[in-house]
């Protein structure tokens, strides 16, 4: 292939109607705009029918506090434990809608809002985002804005959404879609999440750009390899940039987890050498296969790899983040094509 082509699909990753890249986010009290809340912001990528990658990380982190709700959560699992003083804090901060059995944040003083944050921790209850998705707090969703207000220019494609789900962002000069995604499995040693796309119509999925998936474990003479991230100082562009794997490591890392217990990040990692902005998480790592002209996913970005500096003769908290730790995607090969093959 000529460098045409190649350079044709590298401009298709990073345009918004070609890119596989979106971000999925958490979202609170969807279906009320006015009360509507975006939290937990990770990159993400479309591998096809459906199925979304990101990382696992997020998943187990604490919300720490909530925008609103059901009332029966609130009278088994807050109420019972808390103190006579405790529940009138709660009671005004999180006041039962009339006609509702919904209760939702009215925290107008900083200091309760810290407060309410210390009483969830000090009576365990669990604010995590596999918890809050579980108990439907928090759903997540991917989000696809286009600076029009089709989704992917289809005019039929975009009365599959609803005022809900599609939206006008002027601050911003995009439109925004919401997609539903349901958590399938974290390898969270891996660190790879895998998602799939629920409630939405074939249609629209398949009219979705993806990446197909190079499992090969890539020696560090690879050419032709790039990450594909969000653009350096906004979420809403795109990044293609260089990228060089510069080595391998048997990875070993704990994260802290105080309700089921600390895990371990392990196993097989890329060391890898080019820019990543903070935020990158979960952005796929791409080569180009120049027999068939087509860019191919081989790892998932994990974590930031710092240098220690000594600064003062100290080295105490002086790091400098100049390379990245990718999963690659072979690592998790057997598990990731059980469920893909148990879809089709």
């Amino acid at each position: 292939m000529t460098q045409n082509h190649k350079l044709s699909k590298q401009l298709e990753l990073t345009n918004e109607q070609t890119s596989p890249l979106f971000r999925i986010m958490w979202i609170q009290n969807r279906d009320e705009p006015h009360r509507r809340h975006f939290e937990n912001n990770i990159c993400a990528f479309h591998i096809g029918n459906g199925f979304i990658l990101s990382v696992a990380h997020n998943l187990k982190v604490e919300a720490n506090i909530f925008k609103s709700i059901d009332n029966a959560l609130y009278l088994t699992s807050i109420f019972p434990l808390l103190n006579t003083e405790q529940r009138q804090l709660f009671e005004n901060c999180y006041p039962l809608e009339p006609g509702s059995e919904k209760r939702y944040a009215n925290i107008t003083n900083p200091n309760d809002f810290q407060t309410i944050i210390n009483l969830l921790k000090q009576i365990n209850f669990d604010t995590r985002w596999t918890t809050m998705m579980k108990r439907g707090v928090s759903r997540p969703h991917l989000v696809i804005q286009f600076s029009n207000d089709l989704f992917f220019n289809n005019p039929e494609l975009s009365q599959h959404f609803n005022h809900i789900t599609s939206f006008a962002e002027p601050g911003i000069q995009r439109h925004t879609f919401l997609v539903e995604v349901e958590l399938v499995e974290g390898f969270y040693n891996e660190d790879i999440a895998l998602y799939k796309i629920i409630n939405t119509p074939q249609a629209v999925i398949d009219a979705m750009p993806h990446l197909e998936i190079d499992y090969t474990i890539l020696d560090d003479n690879t050419e032709n390899y790039y990450c594909l991230q969000s653009s350096p100082t906004s979420e809403i562009g795109k990044l293609l940039n260089k990228a060089q794997i510069d080595g391998f490591t048997e990875h070993f890392a704990i994260f802290n987890e105080r309700f089921e217990g600390n895990y371990n990040l392990e196993g097989l990692r890329y060391l890898i050498k080019g820019y990543f902005r903070f935020g990158s998480s979960g952005a796929p790592y791409v080569v180009y296969d120049s027999q068939t002209n087509t860019f191919k996913v081989n790892a998932v970005q994990s974590e930031a790899c710092p240098i220690q500096l000594s600064i003062n003769n100290q080295r105490d908290g002086n790091f400098q983040y100049v390379n990245a730790i990718a999963s690659p995607l072979q690592i998790i090969k057997e598990r990731l094509e059980k469920h893909l093959n148990a879809s089709t």
